[in-house]
């Protein structure tokens, strides 16, 4: 399965507060479907801001997941960039598409 490296900001502080318990609920459920396989902040940031790793059959499936995610339903995420990543080296390799 495709995955997607998925990276956003959060500039309004009291709404990353507010709503960060939720969202935080939301991602455990995903990492428990096996579809977030990795996410974490960045560390000195100016704005608080994080990277995350999906794995999801193509981009309209992954957008679709990142929609119900409570940040997004607050519009609490700002500059996303999502990129369809190819792990061939390292730890991921089994999710390569050099896989054997």
């Amino acid at each position: 399965m495709p995955l997607f490296v998925v990276t956003y900001t959060h500039p309004d502080e009291a709404g990353w507060r507010l709503h960060v318990t939720p969202h935080v609920e939301y991602l455990n459920g995903l990492v428990e479907r096996g579809v977030l396989r990795a996410s974490g902040p960045f560390k000195d940031t100016p704005h608080r801001s994080a990277m995350l790793l999906f794995a999801a059959p193509d981009r309209d499936a992954l957008m679709a997941l990142i929609a119900e995610d409570p940040f997004a339903i607050e519009g609490l995420i700002e500059d996303m960039t999502v990129t369809e990543w190819d792990p061939i080296f390292g730890a991921l390799i089994a999710d390569s598409s050099r896989a054997v």
